[in-house]
């Protein structure tokens, strides 16, 4: 039975949570004017889906468009709550049947800044929804547009999961107002000290015949390529042991990175959110856009960003699972080690994740220090044990709340899933035979 690799251990299938009931901290767009997808043709964004409930759209994915009900006011949706989405805290200059959000961001406006402000809600939240506020407000103060966007937001959370994201965010704090870092400098993006440099052409170029030219794809859908420069890796596992280090000493308890790795840490835990967040958004979707498109890669708007451990005294094997993510990026960092190889065996949707593998889907990779592997999260993986040495990997989980929300309403995956391609082959050749016999039936009765 295959495993997530999510926040629980029970094995495939398991109903995903709704999106929309799930932390907003972690899953609202941080670009402010998200790529669709050839998937996402026509169809609603994510904030719009936000502030209408899901039960007023019907979706067509296989026609590639959205059919929902037409809005007054260009098309905007109306703001959950009243019948005019009235808001008891906002100026009366707002209460009015303006008052929706608009569909569409607006790309030229610049949003505030809310980082100095105690929130319900990452900061990042109001900077990004703050694009999709009807004209009327764009230009009223800051704090009437967050009572406006508040009262939209806790539509969708329930108190429960608020009092989850506040008690994340009160853990993540604590470690960071006492942890004292090691290397600064590390947790902000540096390219040319942290990237080889034809990695860093490649990703400046930003095609496809650049991609490829730096990466090989020893089997479908699996890219490996030079990514981290030594000193690098030598400079986060530094950090990483000093870190280690600091919570034995405090003995503070922290949190593993899932539920199968009883070793390792969280990045974001203690810094490294930032620097992670540019890490996905300028190298790692640039590069998903082209080669993962049908999986949301030009969409990636969130992260898990860990470390995990592998060797004497550490975590051993890792069990065939499914990654929480729409795109993994794998990268180790050292140190010296024997075994330790990822073995893939094909993309699976939910329904197929337990299903066989094809011959051409089995693949094993060995890893090597500063080498990255680039994959779908759905691409069924397992690691080896480690016989000896120690292996440490920087992994980073990029999602994308747009395509986990799209795919609630698709039936068909086989852009992607090798099953779902295996049985609409078997479809067609099944509707080509009868096809054919009823050709040559009908041959057969004509008169000579």
């Amino acid at each position: 039975m295959i495993r997530s690799s999510l926040s629980h251990s029970k094995p495939y299938p398991e109903p995903s949570k709704d999106p929309l009931l799930v932390s907003l901290d972690r899953r609202l767009c941080r670009n402010p004017n998200p790529p669709l997808t050839s998937l996402l043709i026509d169809a609603l964004h994510y904030i719009a889906h936000l502030t209408c409930p899901p039960l007023s759209l019907s979706m067509s994915l296989d026609a590639g468009s959205v059919d929902h009900p037409a809005a007054p006011g260009g098309g905007n949706c109306m703001v959950p709550g009243g019948k005019q989405g009235k808001l008891a805290d906002a100026p009366a200059s707002i209460l009015t049947s303006q008052q929706r959000l608009r569909l569409n961001p607006n790309k030229d406006h610049k949003p505030d800044s809310y980082e100095d402000l105690q929130l319900d809600f990452s900061p990042v939240i109001f900077s990004s929804l703050e694009r999709y506020l009807p004209p009327s407000m764009l230009s009223v103060g800051r704090d009437d547009k967050v009572k406006f966007m508040r009262e939209i937001l806790l539509k969708y959370l329930p108190h429960g999961e608020r009092n989850r994201v506040q008690r994340q965010r009160d853990y993540r704090h604590k470690i960071i107002s006492n942890y004292q870092p090691l290397h600064r400098d590390i947790y902000t993006i540096l390219p040319s000290s942290f990237f080889v440099p034809s990695f860093l052409k490649a990703i400046n170029d930003n095609t496809e015949e650049s991609f490829r030219s730096i990466m090989s794809e020893p089997s479908p859908g699996i890219f490996t390529f030079e990514m981290f420069q030594p000193r690098f890796c030598e400079l986060i596992l530094s950090e990483v042991e000093n870190f280690e280090k600091w919570v034995n000493e405090v003995k503070f308890r922290i949190m593993r990175p899932n539920t199968m790795n009883k070793y390792g840490a969280v990045l974001d835990d203690f810094g490294f959110e930032t620097m992670l967040d540019k890490l996905m958004e300028g190298f790692v979707r640039p590069i998903s856009k082209v080669f993962f498109p049908e999986v949301g890669g030009s969409s990636l708007d969130s992260h898990h960003g860990f470390i995990v451990e592998y060797g004497k005294d550490r975590d051993v094997e890792l069990g065939f699972h499914v990654d929480d993510s729409e795109v993994t990026l794998n990268v180790c960092l050292g140190k010296q080690f024997s075994g330790g190889e990822l073995f893939f065996r094909g993309t699976r949707c939910d329904k197929h994740v337990n299903t066989g593998s094809q011959p051409e889907e089995i693949f094993d990779y060995v890893h090597v220090p500063g080498r990255a592997v680039l994959h779908r999260g759905r691409h069924r993986h397992g690691a080896r044990a480690t016989t000896a040495g120690h292996r440490i990997n920087l992994l980073l989980w990029c999602r994308s709340s747009i395509f986990r929300e799209m795919k609630k309403y698709q039936k068909d995956f086989s852009s992607w899933c090798g099953e779902c391609l295996h049985e609409k082959k078997e479809r067609q050749h099944q509707t080509i035979a009868v096809t054919k016999s009823e050709l040559l039936r009908k041959e057969d009765e004509s008169p000579a």
